[in-house]
């Protein structure tokens, strides 16, 4: 299931939601511009490692960095593990982030994200406190914006491709009402196993705060469960 666009406009332009993806765009192309090992060292660097982060591990001398460990929790949102993966998230923010930073304003969409992302990132790490694998990437945060736009918009309709059946429209409420179904049934699966390199639990954590915080940070005049509109 690989959503496409939604039939939901939005009244600002969405210059946050460009930002941060022009930034994780660009992190990414210096990134892929490194060598293997100092693009191995890199993620290490600016990724969150649940052992570091928790004091139960230090980084090598010689690939330390001027920034604390829990720094990284911002970092990390912003480097990605490959084309696919960038491409997945941008394509999620782009949908969805425009209506939700539509409905609490530009700088208030700042805090929400990266606090979403900061969230998301620490319902990982407890998981697994002891692991010295990088979580990577902007999912976590991505995951606040989809769980805050499942109580905005859930009748607004997005554009769907089901593999190997075609393309068709579902509320998004159905659409991210599945989306975190598999995401719950994934990370039980991956409890005691390694996961398959994804860190579930941030989509999880990520998801329940966008849809407990987004009461806070939306304008007063918005409302939760709006009906759908479409696009002119």
């Amino acid at each position: 299931m690989i959503p496409l666009q939604d039939d939901n406009p939005s009244e600002r332009s969405p210059i946050v939601t460009i930002g941060f993806i022009a930034i994780c765009v660009l992190v990414f192309f210096y990134q892929a511009s490194l060598p293997p090992q100092p693009g191995e060292m890199f993620v290490f660097q600016y990724g969150a490692i649940p052992a570091i982060l928790f004091g139960q591990a230090d980084l090598p001398p010689a690939m330390a960095v001027g920034i604390p460990a829990y720094a990284t929790i911002i970092t990390s949102m912003f480097l990605h593990g490959g084309w696919m993966h960038l491409i997945g998230n941008m394509l999620y923010l782009w949908i969805f982030g425009d209506n939700v930073e539509d409905s609490m304003g530009h700088v208030r969409f700042v805090m929400f994200y990266l606090t979403c992302g900061i969230l998301a990132a620490l319902s990982h790490a407890i998981t697994d406190p002891t692991s010295t694998i990088p979580m990577v990437g902007a999912s976590g945060a991505i995951s606040g914006v989809l769980g805050a736009y499942l109580l905005l918009f859930p009748h607004a309709h997005v554009l769907v491709f089901f593999p190997g059946i075609g393309m068709t429209r579902v509320a998004a409420g159905i659409v991210l009402g599945m989306w975190f179904v598999m995401q719950l049934l994934s990370g039980s699966m991956s409890i005691g196993g390694p996961g398959g390199g994804v860190a579930f639990f941030a989509h999880i954590g990520g998801f329940v705060a966008g849809m407990g915080l987004i009461g806070f940070f939306k304008r007063p005049e918005v409302r939760f469960f709006s009906p759908a509109k479409t696009r002119r």
